[in-house]
């Protein structure tokens, strides 16, 4: 299947994974509600979580479910023929030849928002890693 979107909306989404409030809006109220709410989703909000699964983006949900290391999600997003967003996915979870294989292929816009999705789970899993160190778990 195809996961195709404007260079430009491409380039907001990105800008909006990385905390650009002001774009992630922007998506929201013209026409990319999934990929602002993507944004939330990201940030393990349930409630946005259930949304994409609920309207029609169960690709985006599996997107996040296959950085944070889901392999049933990589599966899914193969299965479906989503080569892009299964090569996201795993270049988010920090897999080189995912990313160079964006960036070799014409996606360098998708290698960007794979790079942006990383550096947001890392920093998720930082903070939780450093949790459970305070707490003991």
């Amino acid at each position: 299947m195809k996961f195709e979107y404007p260079a430009k909306i491409i380039l907001a989404w990105g800008e909006a994974i990385s905390g650009n409030k002001p774009l992630k809006d922007w998506l929201m109220t013209n026409g990319y509600p999934e990929l602002g709410i993507f944004v939330h989703a990201l940030h393990n909000q349930d409630e946005a979580r259930n949304w994409l699964l609920e309207n029609g983006y169960p690709h985006l949900m599996a997107l996040i479910n296959g950085t944070e290391g889901n392999p049933n999600a990589i599966l899914w997003l193969k299965k479906h023929d989503y080569d892009v967003l299964e090569k996201m996915a795993k270049a988010a979870d920090n897999h080189e030849p995912s990313l160079m294989w964006l960036m070799n292929n014409g996606y360098q816009d998708m290698a960007n928002v794979s790079q942006r999705i990383r550096n947001i789970k890392n920093d998720i899993e930082a903070a939780n890693n450093d949790m459970h160190k305070i707490s003991g778990g």
